[in-house]
């Protein structure tokens, strides 16, 4: 009886003994295409898994639609559709933005540990820029309050 018609084991090619020069070149060529080339959708910046809005109670009570949201994580960094901008370049796309819609509402998502005060510098920028209205992001309270972290 024939177990093995074709001897396949027979016609192999021996292992490489070590690793030739070219998987390191291809290596490197990999990580500088992803470093030069890479795409914003791809390696794009987000939000922190440590990103929390403040708490309030009631804070779903005056919720309405917003047209517009951005995300500020920290001071002077904040996320647009259109990627990461500044508070300089905040004013020069709120202003892009308000000129292209009529009636705009900006929804705010800022991280509880930004300064009270930039969220003033933001609503002034909307405002100027002819936003009709600004909205900021907030939780409800929970059960165990913020006492729990």
């Amino acid at each position: 009886m024939i177990t093995r018609p074709l001897e396949l084991a027979a016609r192999l090619q021996p292992p490489p003994r070590s690793f030739d020069a070219w998987f390191f070149v291809n290596g490197a060529l990999l990580v500088l295409f992803f470093a030069l080339f890479g795409s914003r959708f791809v390696l794009a910046p987000g939000l922190g898994v440590d990103f929390r809005l403040p708490e309030t109670a009631g804070a779903t009570a005056g919720a309405a639609p917003a047209t517009v949201v951005i995300s500020v994580p920290h001071s002077d960094m904040v996320l647009v559709p259109d990627g990461l901008v500044n508070y300089a370049q905040l004013r020069i796309w709120l202003r892009t933005r308000a000129l292209r819609e009529k009636g705009l509402v900006l929804l705010v998502r800022a991280d509880r540990r930004v300064p009270t005060g930039d969220l003033g510098v933001i609503a002034e920028m909307a405002g100027q820029a002819g936003f009709a209205g600004v909205q900021w992001a907030m939780e409800p309270v929970r059960s165990g309050g913020a006492a729990e972290r």
